[in-house]
């Protein structure tokens, strides 16, 4: 082998490598998690910023990586028929054309994607620099291809994109969470922060039958008796009946209190909608400095109460303190066997059983009655799609405890 041979073979190694680099970097930036890069840009990583700069012009950079893998493409091509038809005479274009296929398909492509796919930000980094510079060196060729797209976007109309929705969000923060860039509570915070404007105050509310509540006629004894039985600090004050709550006593003010009238230390409440977006409440109690509201339906009557901790705890989770009766909502009794409350959020119960279901009532004994068609009675037994669920406890007309066995799935072969 001569020199010049040599010298040939060698410029073809790197029209190879230039290949590989090409194609690793078209992968890594089509793969690239650019709120990663955007962390670390912000951390100071200037290598992060710049792949930032060339994302933010992301079809210059495609040009320039398919511009410049085409060239060393078919230089590559070029240069092995000359190598090949000098050694091998006219059969040297066919052998030319099989070795390059392989060399180009294990080295130029596949390798280096794959590669590339594993790190993309850490190759996308390391690529920056040098495919600056191929996007400066080739701005006269990608400013004719941007001419072209803009003739292409004028024949083919194409819809805008609708940037990412919230079930797109959901699913990356699943993913996240599987694969271990995300702690399970991380994951859940996350997954009810974003779904919390979703919620109305029907679904947060304490309804009417779970009230404890006293009349404005109440004297100061049976006031100071419903605080210790109940050990709550606040108690709803209604003036004739529940329908008609009128304001809110604070076990503080209760105590400091400078008269035995009880109108002296109600405080005033705020009503609400069960059609209120919680959200929207949550800005509503913090401006009047309240921790209460009232929830009233159509007819004005009182549907129950929602609370300050009741709306954060759809973000946070249940919130416990070191007087309240710990009741877990969800029990696992053993394999694909579940015990429930009634008054447990229907939403939570089918997102438990991962169930992709929409309801038009708030709770789990709601969903009971209107698959019965009627109130539930201890020992009731209906199946719903492969759930078999059975009335364990029912109060004051209510299902209280709810058994649910989750059944296998059978695959149909009828015809």
């Amino acid at each position: 082998m001569n020199a010049d041979s040599f010298k040939l073979i060698l410029i073809l190694g790197v029209l190879i490598m230039m290949s590989a680099y090409f194609s690793a970097t078209e992968t890594a930036f089509s793969a690239i998690n650019r709120i990663r890069l955007k962390s670390m840009a912000s951390n100071g990583n200037k290598k992060a910023a710049l792949v930032l700069e060339l994302v933010g012009n992301y079809d210059k950079v495609l040009s320039t990586i398919l511009i410049g893998n085409n060239i060393v493409n078919i230089a590559s091509a070029s240069l092995s028929t000359v190598i090949f038809v000098r050694y091998f005479g006219n059969a040297g274009v066919t052998i030319s054309a099989i070795v390059m296929t392989v060399l180009v398909l294990i080295f130029g492509e596949i390798t280096p994607k794959s590669l590339a796919k594993e790190a993309p930000e850490s190759f996308a980094m390391s690529s920056a620099s040098l495919l600056k510079f191929f996007t400066i060196l080739l701005t006269p060729l990608n400013y004719f291809f941007s001419l072209w797209k803009i003739v292409l976007t004028k024949v083919v109309k194409f819809k805008k994109s609708r940037g990412i929705t919230e079930e797109e969000l959901i699913t990356m923060v699943n993913e996240a969470a599987r694969d271990g860039e995300l702690e399970k509570h991380e994951g859940e915070l996350i997954r009810n922060a974003i779904e919390f404007n979703d919620l109305n105050v029907a679904d947060v509310l304490t309804p009417r039958i779970d009230l404890s509540a006293v009349s404005e006629d109440e004297s100061i004894e049976s006031i100071h008796k419903l605080f210790v039985e109940s050990g709550y600090s606040r108690l709803p004050v209604y003036r004739d009946s529940f329908d008609n709550i009128i304001g809110v006593i604070h076990l503080k003010d209760f105590f400091l209190r400078t008269s035995d009238q009880p109108s002296t230390f109600v405080k005033p409440v705020l009503h609400t909608s069960d059609k209120q977006r919680i959200s929207r409440l949550l800005h509503l109690l913090q401006e009047n400095k309240c921790h209460l509201a009232v929830v009233t339906d159509e007819h004005g009557g009182t549907m129950g109460i929602v609370t300050l901790e009741d709306i954060v705890e759809e973000i946070v989770g249940e919130i416990w303190d070191e007087h309240d009766e710990i009741i877990q909502e969800f029990e696992k009794i053993k394999e694909n066997v579940f015990l429930t409350y009634g008054s447990a959020s229907i939403e939570k119960f089918f997102r438990l059983l991962d169930k992709d279901q929409d309801s038009d009532v708030a709770t789990v004994n709601g969903w009971v009655i209107r698959q019965l068609g009627r109130w539930p009675m201890a020992g009731d037994v209906f199946e719903f799609e492969n759930l078999t669920v059975e009335i364990i406890e029912v109060e004051d007309w209510m299902a209280k405890k709810i058994q649910v066995t989750v059944n296998e799935l059978t695959r149909d072969n009828s015809f």
